[in-house]
């Protein structure tokens, strides 16, 4: 089993910054294709950004250009660096690890 929890979401402006990061526990998971996904109210889940073992990225569309995600595997972590935040970019944002876990998710709000 993969515990992952999840830090740094919070209260943010238009065009500023926030940086999350997710620990894992539990199990090595230097191996595993990890990343983040997001819900915003009222919407589907959907994929942010993954990094695989390797590093090799893949981000979402809407996200490109503005969020880099990164890991750090001796110390079993993942990062998402948000820059140039939109209000669009408000929700829970969820840690995941392949092929089936899940951080309990951490806030982002994106307002003026």
């Amino acid at each position: 089993q993969v515990q992952l929890v999840e830090s740094g979401g919070g209260f943010v402006q238009p065009g500023g910054s926030l940086r999350l990061s997710c620990l894992a526990s539990g199990s090595i998971v230097s191996d595993m294709i990890m990343g983040w996904y997001r819900q915003a109210p009222g919407k589907q889940h959907e994929l942010v950004a993954t990094i695989t073992s390797g590093g090799t990225t893949n981000y979402a569309d809407s996200v490109m250009g503005r969020f880099t995600v990164s890991r750090d595997n001796d110390k079993n972590t993942v990062a998402l660096q948000m820059n140039s935040l939109k209000p669009e970019d408000t929700a829970v944002y969820y840690c995941y690890a392949h092929p089936n876990f899940w951080g309990r998710g951490t806030p982002v709000t994106v307002s003026p």
